[in-house]
């Protein structure tokens, strides 16, 4: 099993050495629909105030326009009736002129804005981390040519991958009473099948798999529980050290996990 590597600390100097000193790049912040828009709001703060970040949208359906203030970098895309992510040019157009998208949740559930998120991770071609509800929704219109996106971070729950992967009739299951290794060996296969990269946590360790490799670590050694995990922060930090580190993925995700 040489793919599977046990991490329990990971310098990270190299990588915040890459982090500007001067704000540079666009990044935005995808999610909320017009009953909740809390987490997108606390991510785009946390981005803004923790990293040099020269644009950081936030980006929500223009259902809400009329219930927020005029604010820089706040943007709108067309939403549907009940006042969620439509299907939409604008979407996408948005999403290409950014250096890196964070699909971050509370889009709400409905067929339509679960098409507008399957079409996001499939059509970018900038990198693009979907967690949170978002993988729900891409599981229910997923098709595999949209796993084929080398760009697409996918940060799940191990319940979430089993539905994406039963989605695209992977052949291999993925259940919360297999292993540690059983697991591993599932991710290692199928991001040697697909070049998506997944995040998740089995058993109380964090995992990233990324073209067959497969790299584990107590969740205790990230400073984060079974709860903060999901809270967008970690989403956010993984996609600030990939932002500044572009070439090495596995690498950069991992060193988020790391830093404080």
């Amino acid at each position: 099993m040489d793919y599977l590597k046990k991490i329990d600390n990971l310098p990270t100097d190299d990588l915040e050495w890459n982090i500007p000193e001067q704000k540079q790049g666009a990044v935005n912040v995808v999610g909320g629909n017009l009953q909740n828009f809390r987490v997108p709001v606390k991510v785009t703060e946390f981005v803004t105030e923790k990293y040099p970040v020269k644009e950081v949208n936030l980006v929500l359906p223009e259902a809400l326009k009329s219930k927020l203030p005029p604010l820089p970098g706040l943007k709108f895309a067309p939403a549907t009736e009940s006042g969620s992510f439509g299907e939409s040019v604008e979407l996408l157009e948005m999403i290409d002129l950014a250096d890196y998208n964070l699909l971050i949740g509370d889009f709400s559930k409905n067929k339509i804005t679960a098409r507008a998120v399957a079409s996001a991770c499939k059509n970018s071609a900038k990198p693009l981390l979907i967690t949170r509800d978002g993988v729900d929704l891409l599981a229910e219109e997923v098709a595999a040519e949209t796993l084929m996106n080398n760009n697409l971070v996918i940060m799940a729950s191990v319940v979430q991958l089993q539905k994406l992967l039963k989605a695209v009739y992977y052949p291999r299951m993925l259940l919360l009473t297999q292993s540690l290794v059983q697991i591993a060996e599932t991710l290692h296969k199928f991001t040697l099948s697909y070049p998506v990269a997944i995040v998740t946590l089995h058993n109380n360790q964090m995992m990233v798999a990324k073209n067959g490799e497969v790299a584990v670590t107590p969740l205790e050694n990230t400073g984060y529980s079974p709860l903060t995990l999901w809270s967008g922060e970690l989403a956010a930090k993984i996609m600030a050290y990939n932002l500044y580190n572009p070439n090495n993925l596995m690498r950069a995700t991992l060193g988020a996990l790391f830093s404080r």
